[in-house]
């Protein structure tokens, strides 16, 4: 088949060429962002899920939906070691810089740049990290105490009254929000508290893995009421067809009912691995429709592909030791497991144990679905280890 027609796209945050199964969750946040427009209660998002299924890709959606529907908004992901205040600030600077263009919103988004120059000045001493052109002067008093949580708080109140005045919603995106540390959270939280007190048409969209949820309840006991918490899956099969189908019959192809199947079953519905395996048994095939004999002829390529594309860049980050960890857990399973089995196949203690787990947790190679249970965040993980790993490491 020819590979400039190929219409799969298996990478990091790609576009499919068809966003399946996800409608519901997209019209939920438009009724969020419609309702904080008119100034009613509306609950901003936290989208959890494991390693590829859709996250990024979605949260990207909905962002291109709100554009479309005129709301203000901006996107951030959190690396590893960077603060808060530090993707924060450039982002909400350029947010402000765009919101003071509107007559009606000039002076208003004007303070909130100040609130800003006071809110980078005082915290630049802590967080070392922040780098951002200071465009106002501070107004002496405002979102300058030096303190995270009190100075988060009214520099958001400040974007908020900003976005009032200029009719619209100001909606912001961050992903990979597990790697933001807890007190930083815990002041997330609570500006976005103050944002749901005062009504004001702010919404906060994040994505994150599994333990999200419990990370940002940790950080502050009411954001489970605060934050709604949809979790993003593997597709259904009836959505998982559909994101095989579509994007063929757009090129003229179709593909036999035995040949789909075999698609849904090696990837299990999960989004990254549909696009990857369709991608790879259009290359194998020699025309529509496609067969399930083009579906076992990609499989080579396909898992090479997703071995050194998906699972090593993850892998590679790993110690000896963590990767040792990763392996017993391979032996026992897809998972979750007991940290005393864990254990038991390393022929060592679990208290011994504990620094090794909680850095691939930190990490975001595993998480804890409950007390002593340990999982995978990446899907399908411990197939690949079994292929990778040698006796020796164990």
């Amino acid at each position: 088949m020819d590979p400039v027609r190929n219409p799969f796209a298996p990478g990091a945050g790609t576009p499919p060429p068809e966003l399946a199964g996800r409608d519901d969750l997209r019209e939920t946040l438009r009724i969020s962002l419609a309702r904080a427009r008119l100034g009613r209660p509306a609950k901003s998002a936290m989208l959890v899920g494991l390693r590829g299924v859709g996250k990024t890709v979605l949260m990207a959606q909905v962002r291109r939906d709100a554009e479309a529907a005129g709301v203000h908004t901006i996107q951030i992901e959190a690396p590893e070691g960077r603060s808060l205040p530090a993707l924060l600030a450039p982002a909400l600077r350029q947010g402000l810089l765009r919101l003071s263009q509107r007559e009606q919103a000039k002076d208003l988004a004007v303070r909130a740049l100040r609130a800003l120059a006071g809110f980078v000045g005082k915290l630049k001493l802590t967080y070392k990290d922040i780098e951002v052109g200071i465009d106002y002067e501070a107004e002496a008093g405002l979102a300058d105490n030096g303190d995270l949580e009190h100075d988060l708080q009214a520099l958001m109140e400040q974007v908020g009254l900003a976005t009032k005045a200029a009719g619209t919603v100001f909606a912001i995106f961050i992903d990979e929000l597990q790697y933001v540390k807890e007190a930083q959270l815990a002041a997330l939280i609570t500006a976005m508290h103050r944002i749901e007190q005062r009504q004001l048409p702010v919404v906060l969209v994040g994505a994150g893995l599994p333990q999200l949820r419990g990370r940002m309840g940790n950080a502050k006991s009411y954001a489970e009421r605060l934050f709604d918490f949809p979790e993003i899956g593997a597709l259904a099969p009836a959505a998982a067809a559909q994101a095989i189908e579509k994007p063929l019959q757009a090129e003229g192809v179709e593909i036999t009912p035995e040949a789909l199947g075999q698609i849904l079953d090696v990837t299990r519905g999960y989004a990254y691995f549909l696009q990857a395996w369709a991608s790879h048994t259009w290359m194998a095939a020699n025309g529509s429709p496609i067969v399930v004999q083009d579906v076992h002829r990609a499989g080579t390529t396909a898992i090479a592909a997703m071995d050194e594309g998906f699972f090593r860049v993850r892998f590679d980050r790993c110690t000896p030791k963590e990767k040792k960890y990763l392996r017993a857990m391979a032996e026992l399973g897809e998972g979750p497991h007991r940290s005393g089995d864990i254990a038991q196949c390393m022929a060592e203690r679990v208290s011994s144990l504990a620094p090794t787990r909680n850095a691939l947790i930190g990490k975001g190679m595993i998480w804890s679905p409950n007390h002593g249970d340990t999982a995978f965040t990446v899907p399908m993980f411990d197939q690949f280890m079994k292929r990778i790993m040698l006796d020796s490491w164990r």
